[in-house]
């Protein structure tokens, strides 16, 4: 039996997010429990791009776990963010356009099926994390600023407005207008972020005006609900007031002046605390796409699409197979088949069915743990090779029942059957929506009318007497293919290409296909000599 990858506990330290539990562990102490975090505004629909944030954050957590860390995950949802530009991608886009800097979390659902836009969102989003076997503990900021929880952050804040300034300006072509003031107010009569002549009375009272409908009000930050910090500076606020010790950030905010460089500053100037262990994670793509995922473009993917192809497990995969600051891309192509060979490949290292070097070994051992959804399986799950599945499904008209009886004999347990369901689910998807239109066929029912030479009739006769003979004796698909060539030359001048061609026309009416000799086997000896007959 295959080894578990789990049985060698003092594996050597290969990962980048064991790594980075071990520098937390260093530089934060020794903890009885460690803060991570993560957060998104529900802005538009949250895509895959952004979901390497979540992912990076769930690896660093498992890993502090695996060192019998107590860990807790927060995800903050900014849906108190201003409501800025509607996506593309968003129906009622009239509608929507009332709602333009008001809240996120003000702003109505436009399918009509939750509480508000922001919801919609974040609903959606939490359901795919699940799927993939995240867990994380949800804040929502809206909640936050609208409760007051952060009303002595924001006064604090106003009281080292001038300290923000000048660590902000460090960092600025252009500095800040004198009136600048570290706090957004919502407008009380139109409910818009569009505020100025920002005053405060250095207590609890500021006073503002209202561009868009000129309304002059004030507000008092100990009752308010509609106060909220500005991006640069809720930042490193919410770092404090959580205790954050590990939170990750992508290129944009990782550049030198950019938001983590004056978040670093503005914590310990203006909140007396300090930055969390950081570790820049790179963008994600789509295959063929090109760029940066954008919420606000609309043209986008995410988890669900990308569950689609690829089964929940492969999905976490294929970021632990990547360092965090390295970018990459996700095929929907024919690489597709390219990406499933090599996750099987990895995982049978890592169960000890393939060989390679020890530290080979060990980073598929761990790149497959981080992988799992569930529990490690002790023995390596069945792995239908997914060019196979693809034809052994089209042979059966998309019939997973009928497909799974050629893969009965290897699915063994419950792992198996959720293996084999899962990755019919994403072939069939697959050939559906983004498979070259030359991996997909019809298996005739009848064998098509055809215009053959001698040789031709000769050669089909004669593979029909040897298949109907010696079927049932066949081990492999290597020893057909060796049989197709010997009744292919016993006929004088006959051309192997010519046999094959010839096959493929009358197997599925196309020139070429699937590797011929696991193809005539998946096909079953009664369907065949049914094509073959005369």
């Amino acid at each position: 039996m295959a080894s578990n990858p789990n049985d060698n506990e003092q594996a050597q330290i290969v990962h980048w997010a064991d790594m980075t539990a071990d520098r937390i562990i260093k530089q934060k102490g020794d903890k009885g429990q460690y803060v991570l975090a993560s957060g998104i505004t529900p802005s538009g629909v949250v895509h895959f791009g952004n979901f390497r944030e979540t992912i990076t954050v769930d690896f660093v957590a498992r890993a502090l776990r695996a060192r019998g860390k107590k860990v807790r995950f927060i995800f903050s949802w900014d849906d108190y963010d201003t409501f800025r530009k509607i996506p593309a991608n968003m129906p009622k886009q009239e509608e929507l356009k009332k709602y333009l800097f008001q809240p996120i979390v003000d702003t109505p659902d436009p399918f009509d099926r939750d509480e508000s836009y922001a919801a919609h969102h974040e609903k959606n989003y939490e359901a795919q994390l699940e799927k993939v076997g995240i867990e994380v503990e949800a804040i929502y900021q809206a909640k936050k600023y609208k409760k007051g929880d952060y009303k002595d952050q924001i006064k604090l804040a106003l009281s080292k407005r001038q300290v923000i300034v000048d660590i902000l300006n460090k960092h600025r072509a252009e500095p800040l207008d004198d009136s600048w003031m570290p706090v957004n107010v919502y407008c009380s009569k139109c409910n818009r972020d569009k505020t100025d002549n920002i005053k405060w009375d250095g207590n609890w009272e500021i006073s503002y005006r209202c561009e868009l409908c000129g309304h002059q009000g004030s507000e008092n930050l100990q009752t308010t609900s509609r106060a909220k910090l500005p991006w640069r500076v809720d930042w490193p606020m919410r770092w404090v007031y959580e205790s954050v010790d590990f939170e990750p950030g992508g290129k944009d905010h990782s550049s030198e002046g950019g938001s983590y460089t004056t978040a670093q500053e503005i914590v310990k100037e203006v909140f007396g605390g300090t930055s969390p262990v950081y570790l820049q994670y790179d963008f994600v793509s789509i295959k063929g796409r090109g760029g940066k995922m954008s919420s606000s473009k609309g043209d986008l993917v995410t988890v669900n699409d990308v569950l689609n192809i690829y089964e929940p497990e492969m999905v976490r995969w294929i970021f632990a197979s990547y360092k965090s600051n390295v970018d990459f891309a996700i095929s929907f192509d024919l690489d597709v088949i390219k990406t499933y060979e090599d996750f099987d490949r990895q995982e049978r290292l890592a169960y000890g069915l393939e060989a390679g070097n020890d530290k080979k070994v060990a980073m598929a051992k761990r790149v497959i743990e981080l992988s799992q959804i569930g529990p490690m399986p002790k023995e390596c799950p069945f792995q239908p090779s997914f060019r196979h599945l693809c034809n052994v499904l089209q042979i059966n008209d998309g019939d997973i029942k009928k497909t799974r009886v050629f893969y009965a004999q290897e699915i063994k347990n419950e792992r198996d059957e959720r293996r084999f369901q899962e990755r019919s689910l994403c072939a069939l998807h697959w050939l559906k929506s983004d498979a070259p239109d030359e991996f997909k066929f019809t298996l005739n029912r009848a064998r098509p009318c055809l215009d053959l030479t001698q040789g031709q009739t000769d050669f089909i006769r004669n593979l029909y007497t040897f298949l109907e003979k010696e079927w049932d004796n066949l081990k492999s698909d290597k020893e057909l293919h060796e049989k197709l060539y010997e009744v292919i030359h016993a006929i004088p001048g006959f051309e192997p290409m010519m046999g094959f061609t010839t096959l493929y026309q009358i197997l599925i009416s196309r020139e070429k296909g699937p590797k011929l000799a696991s193809f005539i086997l998946a096909i079953g000896k009664e369907r065949v000599l049914n094509l073959l007959a005369s």
